[in-house]
């Protein structure tokens, strides 16, 4: 795999507003899956929100002043009064809107309409007609907001921002503003919104739709790019990758929707190849034929976390080298299930070193395959075969994974370590539990002294080829909340209290709880917090 609707996440304004003054406040979040989480008699957006916030620890307030835990890990007792880069926006608002919201630096904003003229002037009552007239005449510090409609188009700009001054496409606040490819011809390997060797450019809240031309097109593409924000997009019916990033320097990719991605079977719903310091958080990402986020081909210096990934094929969340060293990949705080594959996997397919990787907070369940996989994919071994080192899974929740359609015999489990040239695995303080043929399982011909196997929950040995306990385990029910709305918080009860090994365990837990609460860490992906 070289270069292998709408939930639009909307509560950030309310959010916004609320804390402004009063910091975090109550918020419903009992389970970590997309369900009915909010009461309202329909799975939508506001419920996929507080899937997230949960991730975040949004409902936690340990020490009871009003401001949740999460917060406070990342961003200090009073981060509505901070601006910690001094860019003028308050470190609340970048902790729902991202790290660093782009600015255009104060310059000037320009309008797009359907009803508008390209020769107009492009202002709020003579607005431009097209969203690539504006991509040909933005310069650094503008930006231009696009009104309601439909646009058949691609968009390529052609000019970038500057520090501090972004240049910036967004859609009109409240309206729905479509990019549809339908009719209009793509080129190989590029997509209908196409950031080709630019900077500073952000792409916001637009819908992206059937860039279907070729069957190589993406729907929003960054390639030898830099400084690229791309945020709250919907992405539907792409032929190659929903939102695509290669060989570029400093990405943030979040809040966005991506489905129905990949129908050509190339690429992954999101994939971030060859890209130095990159972070693909809170998304959502479902229903599409091929892997869901994919952070591969030389990438290091990235962060894949606080996503939501279900419904895809072959794996849910992928990290993976290629043929290039591709090191210093944090997984963590994702929520991915039924996906048709495995949950999590790493990898070298075609022989690139893969190393210093930790996947830790993360909960994988009702996943075809393996929760979790350290493969030897894809080709015989043959040098430089599939090497990798330096892998830590920690404390993370791998339940009821294992399933096939009517006819094929079923087969998977929790953790399954297949590939015999990796080194230094380490998996410690991860709950297996009611996976369908193994908890843990290691492929015969991976040498003893590969990996180490410590401190976890096991909930349903089976017995099979392969199949270890490890050392320091604890054999025992977890005891979640409620696994039929996929709660996997722990009760009291649970054997996975205090049970866990402080060494490389996270300082905190996926709803950003401190460790330990007790005496001792908690095995799997949450702190147990007494009511």
């Amino acid at each position: 795999m070289k270069r292998s609707s709408s939930i639009v996440l909307l509560l950030s304004v309310v959010l916004l507003a609320l804390f402004a003054a009063t910091g975090f406040s109550y918020m419903k979040f009992a389970s970590p899956m997309a369900g009915d989480v909010d009461l309202s008699g329909a799975v939508d957006a506001v419920d996929v929100q507080l899937v997230i916030n949960g991730a975040l620890g949004l409902t936690v307030d340990s020490d009871g002043d009003g401001l949740c835990d999460g917060a406070e890990t990342r961003l200090g007792s009073d981060p509505g009064a901070a601006d910690s880069d001094g860019d003028g926006i308050s470190d609340l608002q970048e902790y729902f809107e991202g790290t660093l919201v782009p600015s255009n630096g104060g310059g000037s904003i320009f309008y797009v309409s359907e009803s508008g003229l390209d020769t107009n002037p492009g202002s709020e009552l003579e607005p431009w007609q097209t969203i690539q007239h504006a991509a040909e005449s933005l310069t650094a510090g503008q930006t231009v907001r696009i009104r309601a409609g439909t646009y058949n188009e691609r968009v390529v700009p052609q000019n970038s921002g500057t520090p501090g001054a972004y240049i910036i496409y967004e859609a009109y606040a409240g309206e729905t503003v479509t990019v549809n490819g339908t009719g209009v011809s793509v080129p190989q390997w590029s997509g209908l919104f196409d950031i080709l060797g630019r900077e500073y450019i952000r792409v916001s809240g637009l819908r992206i739709i059937n860039s279907t031309s070729d069957p190589n097109n993406l729907g929003i593409q960054a390639d030898g790019a830099s400084h690229i924000t791309l945020d709250h997009n919907y992405v539907t019916n792409t032929n190659d990758s929903g939102i695509g990033v290669w060989t570029c320097t400093d990405v943030l990719i979040e809040y966005n929707e991506v489905e129905h991605a990949c129908q050509s079977l190339f690429n992954e719903c999101i994939s971030v190849g060859g890209t130095n310091a990159f972070e693909v958080r809170y998304n959502h990402v479902h229903d599409s034929p091929k892997e869901g986020i994919d952070g591969k081909d030389g990438s290091h210096g990235g962060r894949i976390f606080a996503n939501y990934v279900h419904h895809t094929e072959g794996v849910g969340i992928y990290v993976e080298a290629w043929d290039k060293h591709t090191y210093d990949i944090e997984v963590f705080q994702n929520l991915v299930h039924d996906v048709t594959g495995d949950g999590i996997t790493l990898a070298s397919e075609q022989g690139g070193l893969l190393e210093n990787i930790r996947v830790y907070n993360n909960i994988a369940y009702h996943n075809q395959w393996a929760g979790f996989d350290v493969s030897r994919c894809c080709d015989e071994p043959q040098p430089p075969g599939h090497p990798l080192q330096n892998l830590q899974i920690i404390n993370n929740t791998f339940y009821n994974n294992g399933w096939a359609p009517t006819g094929v015999d079923p087969w998977g489990g929790g953790m399954f370590l297949d590939n015999p040239e990796a080194v230094n695995v380490i998996l410690r303080n991860n709950i297996c539990s009611g996976n369908l043929t193994f908890q843990i399982a290691v492929a015969a011909d991976v040498p003893a002294g590969n990996y180490v196997v410590d401190h976890n929950l096991i909930d349903g040995f089976r017995g099979g080829d392969g199949e270890i306990y490890g050392g320091d385990y604890v054999e025992g029910n977890p005891m979640f909340v409620d696994v039929a709305t996929a709660d996997f918080h722990l009760t009291g009860a649970s054997a996975a209290r205090d049970a866990g090994s402080q060494d490389g365990a996270p300082t905190v837990d996926y709803d950003a709880v401190a460790r330990p609460q007790g005496s001792g860490v908690d095995i799997g992906a949450f702190e147990f917090v007494a009511k």
